[in-house]
């Protein structure tokens, strides 16, 4: 058997594809049907993207052709361990590719986004500075703890962003490292921010930049060389590619000269006895240094699958339906006046598939219940790990406490969370109808069940 990650450049196209001419990519759990409270089956709307995508079926089939040939990686002279060595490697060249990394850049995996941003946030060098908006998921704000970190408020434009960044650099220690930590595409609001211009005033300041890219990976190209960003952190689960794991890509410089993110083996090259009886260490300068143990094969095998598909499917195309998609929501939405949609930018401010909004006169963790239980949609109430945006966004005191995701309130009282719906390549136009649809019924006649508080969620009451 052969398997190969081998994939070409991301493609471009001259012109803008229809949408018609792209149907939703395939996926799995696309024909799952789920009960309703008020009786009978519908085929699930799922419209959480943002938080996991579903898998292709193209990503699906790929691992379970794979499976049978699994075996260990990098330490085995057996047939099944070299073809999963190669498919490992392999992998990494396929990512490498769909990121447009520079040739000395290196791809390192890992578990998730979070994961590749902690393992950053420990290659720091001494004396590093860290400047981070509060806008940031919370794998983007909270890894610097051993760092001079700078929040930076909210912007209220993509130049005030700019501007803002060139503020706060010009008032760092000019002689030391600094680090500026953005991310592509907002998880709460959806909106695109200006990341070649935010890296353009890191650079002009002796700063370097990550770019978080969990959200705009699955949306929109993303070239570290094109953006001229250092480092690009994305999650396979949100890329249409299951099995945790995640991505950091970029400059090998401050990896190569941190510790080991984990020590163990795989990152050591060379291990011995000290006449002192102790043990010497000598690591790999290469990704490995941090990938100790065994790794995670199927899982970036899903990603490198994942990037082929999205490749090959064009993102000209894919971008031009998620356009129609957000117009469809957008559209439907500010047809209702009790709703009110999150904004940093404006309505006019370029976007990917994620909207968030609340609802007057109605808890928001109710309100998800009532699209789940009655209409079978799969949205996402509460803070979406990004706590300080959410409560800037509607206004509420930023030292209030919220658990990600937990409602605070019980149906009918004051809410101080928001809901999310989400979608993408495998999207058909009949969930966010029915989304639509949903949210104006809901809102003209209230729910048709009764609902209660358990463990903190809003659910049917029995």
């Amino acid at each position: 058997m052969s398997v190969t990650t081998t994939a070409t450049a991301p493609a471009t196209h001259a012109a803008t594809a229809d949408r018609t001419a792209c149907a939703p990519l395939p996926v799995l759990g696309r024909d799952v049907t789920v009960p309703l409270v008020t009786g009978g089956d519908v085929t699930y709307a799922a419209l959480d993207y943002a938080a996991s995508a579903p898998a292709l079926q193209r990503v699906w089939d790929d691992v379970a052709a794979y499976a049978p040939y699994y075996g260990s990686v990098h330490r085995g002279a057996g047939y099944l361990s070299q073809l999963s060595t190669d498919l490992f490697e392999n992998a990494r060249r396929t990512v490498a590719e769909f990121l447009g990394c520079r040739a000395a850049d290196q791809v390192v995996f890992t578990r998730s986004t979070t994961d590749s941003l902690n393992l950053l946030a420990r290659a720091l060098p001494a004396g590093c500075q860290v400047f981070v908006f509060e806008t940031e998921h919370h794998a983007s704000l909270l890894p610097w703890r051993d760092a001079q970190v700078t929040f930076l408020d909210a912007p209220r434009t993509p130049r005030q962003a700019v501007e803002t960044l060139e503020r706060a650099l010009t008032d760092r220690d000019p002689h030391g490292p600094a680090l500026v930590c953005v991310t592509g595409a907002s998880n709460v609001t959806g909106e695109l921010w200006p990341v070649r211009e935010l890296a353009a005033a890191a650079h002009a300041h002796g700063a370097r930049i990550v770019l978080d890219a969990a959200q705009l990976a699955p949306h929109h190209p993303v070239s570290v060389r094109d953006l001229d960003v250092d480092w690009v952190a994305f999650s396979g689960h949100k890329l249409y590619a299951p099995f945790g794991s995640g991505v950091l890509a970029g400059r090998a410089d401050w990896l190569a000269a941190a510790d080991p993110y984990l020590a163990g083996g795989g990152a050591s090259r060379k291990v011995t006895r000290r006449e002192d009886g102790g043990v010497a260490v000598e690591w790999h300068e290469s990704a490995a240094r941090h990938e100790a143990g065994s790794p995670n094969v199927i899982g970036a095998y899903s990603i490198a699958s994942a990037c082929k598909a999205l490749t090959e499917a064009g993102f000209d195309t894919l971008v031009a339906r998620e356009r129609h998609l957000i117009d469809t929501v957008r559209a439907g939405l500010v047809e209702v006046p009790e709703v009110r949609i999150l904004s940093l930018f404006g309505d006019d401010a370029p976007r990917v598939g994620v909207i968030s909004f609340v609802v007057e006169g109605w808890n928001s963790s109710h309100f998800a219940a009532a699209l789940s239980a009655e209409y079978g949609i799969g949205v996402r109430d509460g803070l979406f790990c990004a706590h300080p945006l959410v409560r800037t966004l509607l206004g509420a005191d930023p030292g209030t406490q919220g658990e990600c995701g937990a409602p605070e309130a019980a149906p009918g009282e004051k809410s101080l969370i928001a809901i999310r719906v989400s979608f993408g390549a495998g999207t058909p136009d009949e969930h966010v109808e029915r989304f639509v649809r949903a949210v104006r019924e809901l809102v003209r006649d209230g729910a048709k069940w009764r609902y209660r508080t358990e463990d903190g969620r809003c659910v049917p009451a029995v």
